[in-house]
């Protein structure tokens, strides 16, 4: 990826945009193991520089893909459809055409995997379940086939009844994490469903102004689909909850220009099994709490002035529950309230 990154390191307006587009659409490969050729990272290249279209380049792939005559069975496929798709992720990120419905999330799908799948752009008509390795081998409850467009007709609806200009920076992000999380977990298509979420969640937030930074799908895109898995899984009998603490950092990252640490390996459930059931060392240790009090006490680090109904959008929880757990973390002496109730703000009192 480094041939791209001089291109944006050079500045030049066209050339930048177009090489971020390139960086994110290959980068968004890798949560479906895919890699691309060497002659896609040639003809990106050409077609940053100006030298070629993207229909051009559409074009090269295919007349690319048609001439080999030297097979090398699946393997050979899925490089042929992680070049394809990715200069149809290219094309789209860099058209200025926004459409906020599932309609427009199904053209993306289409778009993508015309020709690749033959149901693109179609809802898939059967229910489904995938081995997660982040869950350890278990998977994620997906929106039952005969409810997909039921589903995210009601989605899309709330969201769009979501007043933004009333959110502080934090919850509007926390919404936003929301939003893709649960149109992801209703899964429409059968194949290429995080890609295709990828783009619609780029392309929504490029709607509201933001400059997202393309480099985060290039670097972090596994990242990303484990944060989403992790957003939509429960087993309460093992102890662990749905949460979206993930998704947010990594939208924090992406948005506000965050650091925060992304790494797989904190996303296993089995490793946060194994740690919640392990002995606490002191009374400040955050082994003491649970993940909804680990998560409300983040919430407050961040920003000591938030309020409640904004905790219960970012934990995906109600403003009861909110208060429930709020109620004891004082009583754990986690968190005390300073200057009273209508200007006050919460200190945390540990370590986290």
């Amino acid at each position: 990826m480094s041939e791209f990154d001089e291109y944006i390191r050079q500045g030049e307006p066209g050339r930048k945009e177009k090489a971020a587009a390139w960086q994110t659409a290959i980068g968004l490969q890798d949560v479906d193991g895919l890699k691309p050729s060497a002659y896609l990272i040639d003809t990106a290249k050409k077609h940053i520089e100006g030298d070629i279209t993207i229909d051009d380049v559409k074009s090269m792939l295919d007349s690319y893909y048609k001439s080999k005559t030297a097979r090398i069975g699946g393997e050979d496929e899925r490089t042929e459809e992680a070049d394809k798709v990715s200069a149809r992720i290219e094309e789209l990120l860099t058209e200025k055409s926004f459409s906020f419905s599932p309609e427009y999330l199904a053209r993306i799908h289409r778009h993508l995997f015309q020709g690749i799948f033959k149901f693109a752009g179609q809802y898939r008509d059967y229910d489904i379940t995938k081995k997660e390795w982040v869950l350890n081998g278990d998977t994620v409850l997906y929106a039952s086939a005969s409810m997909i467009s039921e589903t995210l007709q009601y989605d899309f609806g709330q969201e769009k009844g979501v007043n933004y200009s009333a959110l502080g920076t934090d919850a509007a992000i926390c919404q936003i994490a929301k939003f893709i999380s649960g149109i992801w977990q209703i899964h429409p298509f059968g194949e290429g469903n995080t890609r295709t979420t990828a783009v619609f969640a780029m392309k929504y937030l490029q709607s509201f102004g933001f400059n997202v930074r393309n480099d985060m799908f290039k670097e972090h895109s596994w990242y990303f689909r484990n944060a989403l898995v992790r957003a939509n899984y429960n087993n309460y009998p093992k102890g662990i909850s749905a949460t979206n603490e993930y998704l947010i950092l990594f939208f924090q990252n992406l948005l506000l220009g965050e650091n925060n640490t992304l790494r797989n390996r904190d996303l296993l459930v089995s490793a946060r099994q194994s740690a919640k059931t392990s002995s606490p060392k002191s009374q400040n240790d955050t082994l003491n709490f649970t993940l909804e009090e680990l998560a409300i006490l983040k919430q407050l680090k961040r920003n000591k002035f938030v309020k409640q109904s904004e905790l219960a959008l970012c934990i995906n929880k109600s403003e009861r529950t909110v208060k429930r757990i709020i109620d004891v973390l004082k009583d754990k002496k986690a968190i005390e309230r300073k200057n009273g109730k209508r200007n006050g703000y919460w200190e945390v009192k540990i370590d986290l």
